[in-house]
């Protein structure tokens, strides 16, 4: 090999193997001087940290402000503190509720949804979220937005979805409730309904067809559909675990929405991974969830704003307000006995329901009934991570992770609501918001 090298002054020979054998980076990093970063794995702050982004992944973090090389882009995070990007488990980035939404379903095209869908994704990003589920949608939008996210067509959180969400005729999300006779189309398993343990089948493999990432179903009554009874269950044990059995022969997990106590139970024996609103939980529910590890999305303020919009003349269609009014302001000391009692939590607002955009107010909510910023904030980074399988490359900012990276200046654990004011956004190492001054 050294023949190869003669006639090649020694000295040139050592400095460039030097530079090529030992160079830390290969190629122009961006280069983040931040003041303070939240380290998820030791719950403490670090203080004074370069890390160094290459392509999509973190591949180094020093203490110190270390000098970037002449090539590297360096952003001047000192007043802030970094951490992981955000997630928000429940979603519905094709819709947000207002006065007029049980008419827009017949004046809407699927376009329309679908360009709204853009500005909520965005809004979404915007927020600091960099990864959401989204938990039913309408025409498989969800499916085609979180495409044209992953190509880089248009700017938006990495979304996983359950496309339409799977409901039995009548219950919630049951798209035809609500319609004249003359005007409901059929109920089929394609749309999201079903009734029994064939039927249920159909529907998983309808939405794998359809590309979703994981299943959702509706266990219980809810809020917002038209129909009677919020709480009751509507799924029997058959069913459940028909859905359960096939989203688990195609590797995906099934998050339910429930309100009522007999609902979650059936759920939870049959292998759901997550209850969303968990409304009136009682102690079985909550020794259900620790028995099978499943995680408990609250979604506060979806409660909250709810309940507020019920005290509004004519917001809500009459069958509809005294199930705000009553189930809403419940949730968050629902969430208060589920934390204490030490079961699982996932970070969730039911966003849609609520504004896009507003997603960290959640984090006021809950740490209101009792939970520390530190644990309000793993359960949008870490749990949420774990919960969607993801680990080894989101949840937390760790060498060779994917580089998901907010900051808020000063110090999210001295004030929660900083978290209302992202300053700076990366995602998937693509820089989406810096400090003005830098």
């Amino acid at each position: 090999m050294l023949d190869s090298f003669k006639g090649i002054n020694l000295s040139v020979l050592a400095i460039v193997i030097c530079v090529v054998g030992f160079s830390e980076h290969t190629q122009a990093a961006t280069v983040l001087h931040a003041g303070r970063m939240l380290d998820m794995t030791s719950n403490k702050i670090q203080k004074e940290v370069t890390l160094y982004i290459e392509g999509n992944s973190i591949v180094d973090i020093k203490e110190g402000y270390v000098e970037p090389d002449k090539d590297d882009d360096l952003i001047n995070l000192k007043e802030h503190t970094v951490l992981p990007g955000l997630m928000d488990m429940h979603t519905h980035l094709t819709m947000q509720f207002g006065p007029t939404i049980y008419l827009d379903r017949f004046r809407n095209e699927a376009a329309d949804i679908s360009f709204k869908s853009v500005v909520f994704a965005k809004r979404t990003l915007d927020a600091g979220f960099t990864t959401v589920r989204d938990l039913g949608d309408s025409h498989n939008i969800t499916v085609s937005l979180r495409n044209a996210i992953n190509s880089g067509l248009i700017d938006g959180p990495r979304i996983f979805t359950a496309a339409k969400s799977i409901a039995t005729t009548g219950g919630h999300a049951d798209p035809t409730n609500g319609m004249s006779s003359s005007l409901q189309p059929e109920a089929t398993p394609k749309n999201g309904v079903i009734d029994g343990p064939s039927e249920a089948i159909k529907a998983v493999r309808q939405r794998y067809k359809d590309g979703a990432d994981l299943i959702k179903i509706t266990a219980t009554g809810g809020v917002l559909s038209v129909a009677k009874n919020g709480q009751n269950p509507q799924f029997n044990q058959e069913e459940l675990e028909a859905i359960i059995a096939t989203a688990n022969d195609y590797d995906m997990h099934v998050a339910a929405h429930a309100h009522g106590a007999e609902g979650m139970k059936r759920a939870l024996r049959a292998g759901v991974k997550t209850i969303e609103h968990g409304t009136y939980m009682d102690e079985d529910v909550i020794n259900l969830l620790k028995k099978f590890d499943a995680y408990y999305v609250p979604t506060i303020i979806a409660g909250k704003w709810v309940a507020e919009k019920s005290k509004i003349d004519g917001y809500f269609p009459e069958v509809v307000r005294p199930k705000a009014a009553t189930i809403g302001p419940i949730i968050q000391e629902t969430f208060g006995r589920a934390n204490k009692a030490g079961v699982n939590i996932a970070f969730g607002t039911d966003s849609g329901v609520s504004e896009h955009g507003r997603n960290a107010e959640e984090f006021v909510y809950m740490v209101e009934a009792g939970m520390t910023p530190i644990q309000a904030l793993k359960s949008a980074t870490v749990n949420t991570a774990e919960l969607l399988g993801v680990s080894e490359t989101l949840g937390t900012l760790e060498v060779d992770k994917l580089a998901d990276i907010i900051a808020v200046k000063g110090n999210p654990l001295d004030d929660i609501t900083k978290l209302q004011r992202i300053e700076f956004i990366m995602k998937d190492g693509k820089l989406y918001k810096k400090p003005l001054v830098n």
